[in-house]
């Protein structure tokens, strides 16, 4: 199974917050205090503003790492980058950036996950959408396979399997196979369900390219774990990397089961 995240938007935790009013959500440069516009001159951005308390006022930033919450303070001459704790030691940074940066982040991922190249595993009509990048040589996509079936087959979830080849040199053609199979659905089946070998024929330029289109997702997103699998949280988008424990597994799946 290979490793590591570099996205630290998706599967962020949600923690409680005392919910601040939107005062502004899409500041422009000409009108931001000094001190958070020369935070924007050394490589962050600002995605909007909110009211805080104790009379301070929020941004919500991202830069190269990933996002950060921004405090200017009464006078607006200083201001300081970090969380805000409560007396509790209650996050209240966290909610702010999932509304005013991570959200569009939330949508724009789920859209290109739709836009990506898949194989549907269960039902049209299932209410739950879960998109997982799958390698045709992945051991561990196989046993995610096995394991989400009580809930595929009880029409609950739709898997969409976004066909990948990350881990050997033929991944790519057996990706390719499936995704250009005259039944994708049933050779998948064939394939993690039965243990099929995959017969790696030549496939048109058009499945190759899919393909690749699938690769460049899973790298541009940072993922390097198979599978890596993605699933709405309320209006959050998380994600799981390798095989899920059995409690993260219903939570992925969205009910108890089995």
């Amino acid at each position: 199974m290979r490793h590591l995240l570099k996205m630290p938007a998706i599967g962020a935790l949600t923690l409680a917050f005392t919910a601040p009013a939107l005062a502004n959500d899409d500041p422009s440069a000409d009108d931001l205090p000094a001190p958070v516009a020369a935070l924007t001159d050394q490589g962050l951005t600002i995605h909007g503003e909110f009211e805080a308390p104790a009379g301070l006022t929020g941004y919500g930033a991202s830069h190269s790492a990933g996002e950060v919450a921004i405090y200017l303070l009464p006078g607006g001459e200083h201001a300081i980058l970090g969380t805000l704790v409560d007396a509790e030691g209650n996050n209240l940074s966290e909610a702010a950036l999932d509304k005013h940066v991570r959200a569009a982040q939330f949508a724009e991922v789920w859209q290109d996950l739709e836009a990506s190249h898949w194989i549907t595993d269960g039902s049209p009509d299932a209410e739950r959408i879960v998109y997982t990048f799958t390698d045709p040589n992945c051991p561990y996509c196989r046993q995610f396979w096995n394991e989400a079936r009580p809930w595929v087959e009880a029409g609950e979830v739709q898997l969409r399997h976004i066909m990948i080849g990350v881990l050997a040199s033929d991944s790519p053609a057996k990706a390719a196979a499936l995704l250009g199979a005259d039944d994708p659905v049933a050779a998948l089946h064939a394939h993690s369900g039965e243990g099929d070998e995959v017969d790696a024929a030549p496939q048109s330029r058009e499945v190759e390219e899919q393909v690749y289109a699938n690769n460049q997702l899973f790298d541009s997103l940072g993922f390097m774990a198979t599978p890596t699998t993605l699933y709405r949280d309320g209006d959050r988008v998380d994600r799981v990397e390798g095989v899920p424990s059995a409690e993260r597994l219903k939570e992925v799946m969205g009910g108890p089961r089995p």
